[in-house]
């Protein structure tokens, strides 16, 4: 997919005003998800998308970056202040994205989701209308580092997942650093952590499909931001994360993933992938910090 936000990142003026690309980045994301070759697998009940796995793993990964990129907007990039009333259409299109991925019937996942998109769209036509002030999008700093907050997060789950696929012993650093600090039940000093072998490919396209999806976003957040990343001086920043995540969707030479050992005669496609995210999400963790200082 040639995202919107590429069409746009060479620096010419977005069409329609600030949030305009990110809104249709979006709904384009949505659209290949539902509309691909093939359609939208993960609610198949019958062959051949019944027995099929990976394609489903890769939505569900498109489907989280959806999700999340839908709650920041809704909560924090269309309202000027936390006292401030939400916007209508992305009150209704958030929960949309978050219904059930895997429903068949009454309703399917495809009809949640389109309803989403058209709310979508209602908010993107309210935005390029210069009578309508009530549909906004603010491109500030502390906004763009609430919703990198959350990509964050989810890339460092996507490292250690696409890591354990080599059983590692793992030490509890659940309480490290607060002393006072208690959790609800107790934890062993040690534990090993690992993949089940008939989930590795699934983790794996799943890492894949959320890339691909921030990719589109992030690409189109330069285009947003350019202003505010240009203040800081992040926009090399946010292109390095980009350029790392470009490197999980490089072509797979393989018929199927493999998962040798770290340092085995075979290859572990899930580690070379984990390298990938742990480099974007290291290069994140820069630019918030970037986005933090005045």
């Amino acid at each position: 997919m040639r995202s919107t936000a590429a069409i746009f990142a060479t620096g010419q003026e977005r069409p329609g005003g600030t949030g305009t690309v990110m809104t249709a980045t979006l709904i384009k994301v949505v659209e290949t998800l539902l509309e691909k070759p093939g359609g939208y697998l993960s609610n198949d009940i019958a062959p051949p998308g019944v027995f099929l796995d990976n394609m489903p793993a890769w939505e569900f990964g498109v489907l989280v970056q959806v999700r999340d990129l839908s709650k920041a907007m809704r909560e924090t990039l269309s309202r000027s202040q936390s006292q401030s009333k939400e916007d209508p259409d992305l009150a209704l299109a958030e929960p949309q994205f978050n219904y059930d991925n895997s429903s068949w019937i009454l309703p399917s996942s495809e009809d949640e989701y389109e309803t989403g998109v058209r709310k979508m769209r209602s908010y993107a036509r309210r935005l390029a209308d210069p009578q309508s002030p009530d549909a906004q999008f603010y491109a500030r700093a502390d906004n763009l580092r609430y919703w990198l907050g959350t990509v964050d997060s989810r890339l460092g789950s996507l490292s250690q997942r696409l890591s354990a696929s080599v059983g590692r012993a793992r030490l509890n650093t659940d309480l490290a650093g607060d002393s006072a600090a208690q959790q609800s039940t107790p934890s062993p000093d040690e534990v090993e952590v690992k993949t089940p072998w008939t989930e590795v490919d699934d983790v794996f396209y799943e890492a894949r499909g959320g890339a691909w999806a921030l990719i589109q976003f992030l690409r189109a957040a330069e285009v947003e931001f350019a202003d505010v990343l240009a203040k800081k001086n992040a926009t090399v920043s946010l292109r390095q994360i980009i350029r790392e995540l470009e490197g999980t969707q490089e072509p797979m030479w393989s018929p199927m993933v493999l998962n040798g050992t770290g340092f085995g005669p075979l290859a572990n496609h899930s580690l070379v992938m984990a390298s990938y995210i742990s480099r974007a999400d290291a290069a994140l963790i820069d630019l918030r910090a970037l986005l933090s200082q005045g």
